[in-house]
This record gives structure tokens, C-alpha cells and sequence, in this order.
């Protein structure tokens, strides 16, 4: 646009700088013919003895009958006023989008300000989420489709519950099952892990992780839409009313697998780091094969924020690592040690935590530890569903691991690499690991022959 007035710039210069009765103008201009006066007189360049350029044939024109000035800079003056229009409908259209797109923004978040609901940082997030879901990978769904989906959240589909809600079980038209987790409005606490799962469990995808499929809100309500888990939870598995008895041995140590790979690659692959932070048999999920993935990722954080200050000692009794109750240090070793918890509750069957008395619970780390490492001692407090099903050496090799993750000191625990690596010989081949197995302990009932 900038060359354009330029040009008609230096031809109103042109034009108050020529001649009053004749111009100059080369063989080749591109004046219209109309314009050129009929009184044209041929005229040469005299000979130079000194070699020149080609001789260039110029034209004087004598126009008596030229166009007044005032009516060419008229036509000027009118070229650049339309050209001045054009330029600011441009920019006008430009501002309007601009401010339109802030306006929306600021006009949701005013909304939900009303009442009460800090959303800011999260609809930044929702955003990002919006064109991940055109990809296919999450989407955001209206209530009124969870709803039905949960028969109104009828107390019969309700899975579980959580610290801020329960967890339905959902049936959409197409036939698709999901779970979806209802956050009832919590503070600022709920509406953090509600942020957390959206930005962690939308970048993350690992088959040993749940993957979250979608996401609603409404009013002071939040919702998150998980795959389902046929299996449910660890927990539910083996503190329930089943008792662990669809959990064989090589099953257990499948579950121990894929726990473990999940967790690699959580300290291991992605970067930053991530921290899962409450890692616990409720929060380990089974599918329709026993494959395990670790989900609830409300209080994970990445590696470099764990430490600054701010963040309040979060976990679950039973679980959470010595140092980072006492000091408040977290690191990677302090989800290898609630992995060896778990890994204890998958050899004994018991809870992480039990009561001795009114006024007295008992870990069972402290109660197991002593035990572990006394091989005459350690069959006796194997889970009497699994007790004498195994392979004793590979007993005493999972009683070392667990031993060695549960270490008071975080540097004397193994990273989650060396446990993984430990495990993988244990498991049979036909379930993920490298182990040949001559004569296979029996299957539970929910596991495919096929497999």
C-alpha cells in the first residue's frame, strides 16, 4: 500500500513541475491515446563524434488543448481517498475481530466470576483442549449428555468415591461406557486437581495410564470422563467383598508390571518429570483383562515444582513417604516408595494402614518389614489366596523388591527403572513379561481363554 502512495505522490510532483505548454514523454508511455495532441514534431539528437547509447527518438508533444490541472488533481486527490478508505475498512475489520475474541473471553470469565468460580488460568486451558478434541483425543461435553448418560447420576451407577465426589458409570447413545467423576464445587483445592488432571491426562497418553476422553462444566460443578474400567480398582479387588480371589499370583505380579511401567514413564519419559504424588491401590484401575493403569492425577506435579514451598504435604495415610512428611521433600523416589506398598499389598492382601485398637493403627510396612527378610517367616504372611502357588525364589525376589522401595532413607530406594526391570522375568510372557511357564497357575474366570 506504501509504494502505491508513493507513486501518486511523485506524480502530483510531476505534474506542478512540467512545463505550462508541453511535456516530454518517451515512445513508449503509456499516456491514452486520446490525450496525445495530433501536432507531433519528429525530432533527433545531434551526432556525437564520441561512441553514445543508441539514439532514443523523443516526441515533443505541444498540447494546447491539455486538461486543466485543477480537474488531473482532482483525480488524484479521489484515488488517494479511495485508497485511504480501503485501508482503514481493512484495519476497522481488523480491530473488530481483535476486540471481539477478548471481549468473549473476558465476558466468560466474568461470568463465572459471578459466581464465585476462579476459572481463569483453567479456561486457557479449556482452549488448548477445544482443538486437541478436533483431533479426537478429548472433547468437551454438554451436561445434559452426562446426564442421561448416568440415568440423572443415579446412586445404582456409582462406581466409587472420591475426596471431592463419586464416580459414575455412563452409558451414551452409541452404545460407548465411560466413567465419569463429578467434582462437586470444593474451593480452590478442587478446581487445582480439576486443572491438573485436564493439562496432565491431555498430554499424556501411555497404556498403563487411564486415558480422559472429556470434560464438562457446569455451574459449580465439574466433570471428568474417563475410559471405564471393567475390573474397577485394586483396591476394590483386593480389600473388597471378593477378597482377591479372581488375583492369582502371576496376575498380581501383571498388575506390579504394568504399574510400574506406567510409572517409568511418568519419571522417565516425560519432560518435565512428573510426580504422581498419591499413588495407592484405589488409584491403580484394572480393565476387562487385569492390564493395570494408574489414574487420579489431581495432586501429581511436574519435577522442578514440587519443592517450592507452596504446596501443602498431600498423599494418603499408608502411602506417602517418610521424608515428605517429615520434610516435605518430594521427589521421584517418593512414588517408589507408595509402589512398594502397593507391591506389599499384592504379597499379603492386607491394608496399608489397620487398626490395632481405638486409638492405634499399625502400617504395614512396620509390620511386614521384619518378616520380609526372614525366609523361613515370609510364606506365612503371604496372602492365603496365592500362598503356596508360587515359585519360591520368585517370592523371595518380589519380597526383596518391595523391601528395598519401602527404605526409610529415598537414596537407598531404586529408581522405578531398576524395580521395572526386576519384575519382568517374573511375569509370563503371555501377559507382558519374559517368563516361560511350564505349568501355568489357573486363570480367573474374567480372563479370555484366547489370552
Amino acid at each position: 500500500m506504501k509504494p502505491l502512495l508513493l507513486w501518486c505522490s511523485i506524480g502530483v510532483l510531476c505534474l506542478f513541475a512540467s512545463p505550462n505548454h508541453g511535456r516530454m514523454y518517451s515512445l513508449l508511455s503509456p499516456l491514452p491515446a486520446p490525450l496525445i495532441s495530433p501536432q507531433i514534431q519528429p525530432v533527433s539528437l545531434p551526432y556525437s563524434s564520441v561512441a553514445s547509447p543508441p539514439t532514443v527518438m523523443l516526441m515533443m508533444v505541444e498540447d494546447h488543448h491539455h486538461m486543466p490541472k485543477e480537474f488531473l488533481l482532482a483525480i488524484i486527490l479521489a484515488s488517494l481517498g479511495v485508497v485511504m478508505i480501503f485501508v482503514s475498512l481493512f484495519c476497522a475489520y481488523a480491530f473488530w475481530q481483535r476486540s471481539r475474541s477478548t471481549s468473549d473471553l473476558k465476558m466468560n470469565q466474568s461470568s463465572d466470576a459471578a459466581r464465585g468460580i476462579p476459572l481463569g488460568p483453567t479456561l486457557s486451558k479449556f482452549n488448548s483442549l477445544k482443538i486437541a478434541s478436533r483431533k479426537g483425543s478429548m472433547c468437551m461435553m454438554e451436561y445434559a449428555l452426562l446426564e442421561a448418560a448416568t440415568n440423572n447420576f443415579s446412586e445404582s451407577n456409582i462406581l466409587g468415591e472420591g475426596g471431592f465426589g463419586c464416580v459414575y458409570k455412563a452409558r451414551f447413545e452409541d452404545g460407548l461406557l465411560a466413567a465419569v467423576k463429578k467434582l462437586d464445587y470444593g474451593g480452590q483445592d478442587c478446581e487445582r486437581e480439576f486443572g491438573n488432571e485436564l493439562d496432565l491426562l491431555g498430554r499424556i497418553r501411555h497404556p498403563n495410564i487411564v486415558s480422559l476422553t472429556g470434560f464438562c462444566v457446569h455451574g459449580e460443578t465439574r466433570f471428568l470422563v474417563y475410559e471405564l474400567m471393567e475390573n474397577g480398582s485394586l483396591e476394590t479387588q483386593l480389600h473388597g467383598p471378593s477378597h482377591g480371589s479372581a488375583l492369582t499370583w502371576h496376575i498380581r505380579m501383571k498388575i506390579a508390571l504394568d504399574t510400574a511401567r506406567g510409572l517409568e514413564y511418568l519419571h522417565e519419559h516425560c519432560n518435565p518429570p512428573v510426580i504422581h504424588r498419591d499413588l495407592k491401590s484405589s488409584n491403580i484401575l484394572l480393565d476387562a483383562v487385569f492390564s493395570a493403569k494408574i489414574a487420579d492425577f489431581g495432586l501429581a506435579v511436574t519435577s522442578g515444582n514440587q519443592n517450592n514451598g507452596n504446596a501443602k504435604v498431600s498423599g494418603t495415610l499408608g502411602y506417602v513417604a517418610p521424608e515428605y512428611i517429615l520434610d516435605g521433600k518430594l521427589t521421584e523416589k517418593s512414588d517408589v516408595y507408595a509402589f512398594g506398598v502397593v507391591l506389599l499389598e499384592l504379597l499379603m492382601g492386607r491394608k496399608p494402614v489397620e487398626n490395632m485398637s481405638p486409638s492405634q493403627c499399625q502400617s504395614i510396612v512396620t509390620w511386614a518389614m521384619p518378616q520380609l527378610t526372614d525366609r523361613s517367616k515370609l510364606p506365612n504372611i503371604v496372602d492365603p489366596v496365592i500362598r503356596d502357588t508360587m515359585d519360591m525364589k520368585h517370592l523371595y525376589q518380589v519380597a526383596a523388591v518391595a523391601v528395598l522401595c519401602v527404605q526409610p532413607e529415598p537414596s537407598y530406594r531404586p529408581l522405578i527403572t531398576d524395580v521395572l526391570h526386576s519384575l519382568i522375568p517374573l511375569v509370563p510372557i503371555e501377559l507382558g513379561g519374559t517368563l516361560k511357564v511350564v505349568n501355568p497357575s489357573p486363570r480367573p474366570k474374567q480372563w479370555p481363554a484366547a489370552c
